[in-house]
């Protein structure tokens, strides 16, 4: 199949030009919580619309402070709009919310599970007075992103930060559980709906299907201060695998900000123009970038992805996110324990080890701002990439 790329099966990584850093060098660290510790779990995520009447206001929230012409917030409103302006990620977070409380009650460990988000409600300034009225002093949060950069882990990170600062020493501590690119627990559901997947083509295409793993786009300068891409490529190179997947190809969605910004590529449009144009015919998509099928993928792949797939004759089957999986859920359960009950170990699979479970203190710094550039409007082309992660 002409140019989808096969990955090296020994390391499954480009060149990166040096070595892996160990899990915590860069500046110090701060200490691991003694076992027992937490009395409380967080939910964080990016928050949606719930109706009409919401949509303006939750992208002025995302938007607040950033450069954006209000012309693209319309833009992005409207896709809103084509599902009813709601997005479907408050749902998707009342149901993972409830399957992890029954997999602590079932499990443990026995703690009160919160949820907050960054940019609309609950938001986390009210889901941390909650929790400080309910007298929560220590909570170990689970973000709904797998892989780390600036948008993706360290900026929920300063969300939080900000949101205990306005209860003074009311305010619960929040540690942030390590990120789940290479857990079993994700790759094995992510592998399993690949395999149902196919299984929508006929069998002789099979193997001649070009499977794109696909995920959200982020500046250069910030995927230049993270690990994001190369976790990225160890999440599709192990999903791959375990799916029985030769060649596949890491491609992104969802780029946003002013033209002269470079942003990672191929977008998954012009990955699908371009195998068309090699006569590829049957395109699986993969968005392994995401953890449940909020706005982010029902729009730029359920909608504009397959629009442009249609136009092009090609048969084109969307792979499912884990959303509740039992595996994915069952993973979740398994990291909040390692920290509540500093547990020894660190289940991995592939060849990045576990990361780190405590951020050092330079970890995926803010990219540098141009005059009038944004940080990353990566939350405007749906706004909802943190569950997935736009980015870490």
């Amino acid at each position: 199949m002409p140019d989808i790329t096969t990955v090296d099966q020994e390391s499954g990584l480009p060149d990166s030009g040096g070595s892996i850093p160990s899990e915590n060098s860069g500046a110090s660290t701060p200490e691991q919580p003694p076992a027992g510790a937490y009395d409380a779990v967080l939910l964080v995520s990016f928050g949606g619309p719930n109706g009409p009447s919401d949509v303006l206001p939750f992208l002025e929230n995302v938007l607040r402070g950033r450069n954006v012409p209000r012309e693209r917030m319309l833009e992005v409103a409207e896709h809103y709009h084509h599902f009813g302006g709601k997005s479907p990620i408050n749902e998707q977070n009342l149901a993972l919310l409830s399957a992890l409380r029954a997999e602590l009650d079932r499990r443990g460990p026995h703690l009160p599970v919160y949820w907050g988000n960054r940019n609309w409600h609950p938001l986390l300034s009210e889901t941390l007075r909650e929790m400080a009225d309910n007298g929560v002093k220590r909570a170990i949060a689970f973000v709904t992103s797998a892989y780390s950069s600036y948008s993706g882990c360290r900026q929920y990170r300063e969300n939080i930060s900000a949101a205990c600062a306005l209860l003074g020493d009311r305010a619960p501590q929040v540690d942030k559980i390590r990120v789940f690119f290479n857990h079993p627990g994700f790759v094995r559901p992510m592998a399993a709906n690949v395999t149902r997947a196919l299984q929508q083509f006929p069998a002789a295409v099979h193997r001649q299907a070009a499977v794109l793993f696909t995920a959200h786009s982020i500046p250069i300068s910030m995927a230049d201060s993270c690990r994001y891409f190369v976790q990225l490529t160890e999440a599709s190179r192990l999903v791959a695998a375990a799916a029985d997947v030769a060649a596949w190809q890491l491609v992104f969605q969802s780029r946003s900000g002013p033209a002269t910004q470079p942003w990672l590529e191929p977008d998954v449009c012009d990955a699908i123009r371009t195998l068309h144009s090699q006569g590829v015919t049957h395109v699986l998509l993969v968005p392994i970038g995401f953890i449940s099928d909020h706005m982010e993928v029902l729009y730029d792949l359920d909608t504009e992805a397959a629009d442009l797939c249609r136009q092009l004759g090609i048969a084109m089957v969307r792979v499912a996110t884990v959303g509740t999986d039992p595996d994915f859920v069952g993973m979740l359960r398994d990291l909040i324990a390692e920290r509540v009950w500093n547990l020894p170990g660190r289940t991995t699979i592939g060849n990045l080890p576990a990361n780190h479970d405590v951020c050092p203190l330079d970890c995926c710094p803010a990219p540098a701002l141009r005059r009038g550039a944004v940080v990353c409007d990566a939350a405007l082309p749906t706004v909802d990439p943190s569950q997935e992660n736009r980015s870490a």
